[in-house]
C-alpha cells in the first residue's frame, strides 16, 4: 500500500460476461488489492453452471448460505442437472426482464449476484467489489441487491450515467422500494418507464446481513464526475476514470469522430484533467493501459488513488475466458501480430467496443455473416413505444424484420453484433441451437494485449492472478523511491 492510503491500489477490471468470476476476484482479493466480479448477465452465468453439473458444488455450497433457502431450492431444483446437459442440449433460458415486477425473475438475479460475491470472498479477510454496466438497466436494482447481502465492498458502474445509483443505496440501506427511470429510444414524452425493486418482498426488515457498498462510477473525463457529484451526492466514494484504451465498452468520442476503416478518434475533450479531478476531494483510479509498474507510478504521481487494470488479469489463469481463447490470443502477443480494433458499430448498446481479431470468431465478416440473427437473453434491449403507447424492447442486433416492427431503422441494424451470445461463448456457456448451431465467441481485451510481450516473455503464457498484482506492485515501490524527484503533474496534467 502507499503510505497514507486506505484504498487497494490494484482494481482488478470487471470484465464481460463471467470474465472476471469469482475465481478472479477470490484471488486477486487474497493478494490484498480489490478483486472484482462481474455482475453482468450474472443471473444467466449462475444458471448455466448449474446446468452443466454445478462442477465443484461451489453454486449448491454458496446456496446454503443464501438467507431465503426456499428461493435457492426453488431455483436449483429447477436449472440444476446433476449429471449436466447432454451432447448438444440446449441450455434451458432465463425469462427475459421486463419493466413490470415479475418477482421469480428478480430472485434470479439477487440470488445470481449473492452467489458469485460470496464465492469471491470466501475464506479471506480481503475486499471484493461487483462491476456492472449502466446501459444493462433492467437486471441492475436487484443485481445490486443480491450483491448487498453478500456483503459486497465495492460498486463500479460504467457504460452510462449511473446519477441514480447513489439515491438506490440509499433506500436499500434504509429498507425501502428503490426505482429507476430507464432510456427510452424515441421517446415521446408523457409518463416515463421506470422500474423498482422493493426489499420488503424479500424480508419483512432490514437484513442483518446487507451490506452497503463504496459506490465508484466509471467515468471517462473530469467534467461528468463534476456533474455526477452535483446531481447525486452523499454515496460516491470515488471515480474510477478509464480512458479509451480499455476493453469492453468505451465512452464514444466527444467530437464523433472516425478513422478511413471506422474507428472512433479521440481528441483533447476527451480526456480527463486530473488536476480539476484531485480538486474534488475524492480518491480516484486511472483505468486503460494501466498494465505495468511503470503506469502505476505514473499514476500515483497524479495524485490517483491507484490504477483500474483489466487485460493482464483478463488473460490469467483464474479469469473465465475459455483456455483456448487464452492460448491464441496470448500467442499471437507473443509474436506482436494482436489486432485490437475499436469498432463503433459491434455493440448495440451504441458504444464504440473493443474486438480482438481472432480467427473463428464473429470478429471476422464472413463468420459474422454466416449466423443467423438471434435474440433470446436480451440484455441489450432497450425500451421503446408501440404506436398504440405499450412499452415494447428492441435490440438492434436482433433479426432485422422483428427490429422494424418495433420501429427501429435499418441503418442501425448493420454491423451490430449479438454480444450476449458471443460474450457467454467466450466463457464456455455459449448456446447450441437446436439445429446443431453453436454460437461462436466475440473476444474484448484492451489495447494493451498488444503491448504485454514483455510481462508473457517473462512470465509465460499460464500465469497467475497473484503474479499480476506482484509485478504491478513493484511499481508503488518505484514511486515511493521517486516521489521526492517525479515533478507532480496533479495540479492540471491530463493523460488520454
Amino acid at each position: 500500500m502507499v503510505p497514507g492510503n486506505e484504498h487497494p491500489v490494484i482494481i482488478q477490471g470487471g470484465m464481460g460476461v463471467g470474465v472476471s468470476n469469482w475465481q478472479l476476484a477470490n484471488a486477486v482479493a487474497r493478494a490484498g488489492q480489490l478483486g472484482v466480479i462481474s455482475g453482468t448477465c450474472i443471473d444467466s452465468v449462475v444458471a448455466r453452471r448449474l446446468q452443466d453439473g454445478d462442477i465443484g458444488g461451489h453454486i449448491r455450497r454458496a446456496a446454503e448460505h443464501f438467507p431465503l433457502p426456499e428461493i435457492a431450492q426453488s431455483i436449483i431444483s429447477r436449472y440444476f442437472l446433476p449429471n449436466g446437459r447432454e451432447p448438444n442440449q440446449p441450455y434451458r433460458l432465463l425469462p427475459m426482464f421486463r419493466e413490470k415486477k415479475e418477482l421469480p425473475r428478480l430472485h434470479l438475479a439477487v440470488f445470481g449476484a449473492c452467489v458469485e460475491v460470496f464465492l469471491a470472498k470466501e475464506g479471506h479477510s480481503g475486499r471484493v467489489g461487483i462491476n456492472l454496466l449502466t446501459k444493462i438497466q433492467l437486471p441492475n436494482l436487484s443485481t445490486i441487491y443480491g450483491a448487498m447481502l453478500a456483503g459486497v465492498d465495492y460498486l463500479l458502474m460504467g457504460a452510462g450515467i449511473p446519477r441514480d445509483i447513489p439515491a438506490v443505496l440509499e433506500c436499500y440501506d434504509n429498507h425501502q422500494e428503490a426505482s429507476m427511470i430507464i432510456d427510452e429510444e424515441g421517446a415521446r414524452g408523457g409518463e416515463p418507464i421506470k422500474v423498482t425493486f422493493d426489499p420488503k418482498d424479500l424480508f419483512a426488515e432490514r437484513p442483518a446481513m446487507l451490506s452497503v457498498p463504496k459506490f465508484l462510477p466509471i467515468i471517462s473525463t473530469h467534467t461528468l464526475a463534476q456533474m455526477l457529484m452535483k446531481k447525486a451526492p452523499g454515496r460516491i466514494a470515488g471515480f474510477v476514470v478509464e480512458g479509451p484504451t480499455a476493453g469492453g465498452h468505451n465512452a464514444p468520442p466527444r467530437d464523433g469522430l472516425l478513422s478511413e476503416d471506422g474507428e472512433p478518434l479521440y481528441g483533447p475533450r476527451d480526456q480527463a484533467d486530473f488536476g480539476k479531478l484531485k480538486s474534488l476531494g475524492l480518491p480516484f483510479w486511472v483505468a486503460g493501459g494501466q498494465g505495468s509498474p511503470e503506469e502505476v507510478a505514473a499514476a500515483l504521481a497524479l495524485g490517483a488513488a491507484g490504477v483500474q487494470v483489466g487485460t493482464l488479469f483478463a488473460f490469467s489463469q483464474e479469469s473465465g475466458i475459455r483456455k483456448d481463447m487464452k492460448q491464441v490470443a496470448l500467442e499471437a502477443a507473443l509474436r506482436k501480430e494482436v489486432v485490437v480494433k475499436t469498432d463503433g458499430r459491434a455493440s448495440p448498446t451504441g458504444f464504440p467496443f473493443k474486438v480482438v481479431r481472432v480467427p473463428g470468431t464473429i470478429s471476422e465478416q464472413p463468420v459474422y455473416e454466416s449466423r443467423d440473427r438471434n435474440c433470446d437473453l436480451g440484455y441489450l434491449r432497450t425500451a421503446c413505444r408501440a404506436d398504440d403507447g405499450a412499452v415494447v424492447f428492441r435490440c438492434s442486433a436482433e433479426p432485422v424484420r422483428d427490429y422494424l416492427a418495433k420501429g427501429g431503422k435499418e441503418e442501425e441494424t448493420v454491423g451490430r453484433k449479438c454480444l450476449c451470445n458471443a460474450l457467454f461463448s467466450v466463457i464456455g456457456i455459449g448456446q447450441v441451437r437446436r439445429d446443431g448451431y453453436a454460437e461462436l465467441p466475440l473476444v474484448t481485451s484492451g489495447d494493451q494485449l498488444a503491448t504485454i510481450y514483455p510481462f508473457l516473455e517473462r512470465h509465460g503464457v499460464e500465469y497467475s492472478a497473484s503474479t499480476v498484482v506482484e509485478y504491478l506492485m513493484t511499481g508503488v515501490a518505484q514511486f515511493c523511491a521517486a516521489s521526492s524527484t517525479i515533478p507532480s503533474l496533479a495540479a492540471g496534467g491530463a493523460i488520454g
